[in-house]
């Protein structure tokens, strides 16, 4: 899995902030191995307004392409870290989702041959 936007939208991209989440995605790319075609992230982190100070402001957004479909997350939280792990919390619930829906096609058979 690779990530093909990191951006930070009213607020500078720290060094800190870029390696939690690259680290946090990396975690997702093991539940990725088996698609074919190179999957891609897009993540964008932030703040909603710049002058808030109280109440959920910071926000996390992913985005996850992978084969038919395209997996999307958005979490606001008061911390940035939290709403950036649950954003991934919830990628992780959706892919292994979409997984599981997959599988369970693949395994649909038709009615038996008679004798």
């Amino acid at each position: 899995m690779r990530i093909t936007m990191l951006k930070a939208t009213n607020m500078e991209m720290t060094d800190a902030i870029k390696a939690h989440v690259e680290n946090r995605v990396e975690s997702l790319s093991k539940l990725c191995e088996e698609f074919d075609p190179a999957d891609e992230m897009r993540v964008e982190v932030g703040k909603s307004s710049k002058h808030h100070a109280k109440g959920p402001y910071f926000f996390a957004e992913m985005h996850l392409a992978v084969p038919k479909t395209v997996l999307r997350t958005v979490v606001e939280d008061e911390d940035l870290y939290k709403a950036i792990d649950t954003a991934r919390d919830q990628i992780r619930r959706q892919l292994t989702d979409y997984k599981e829906k997959l599988d369970d096609k693949s395994q649909r058979g038709g009615r038996p041959d008679k004798e």
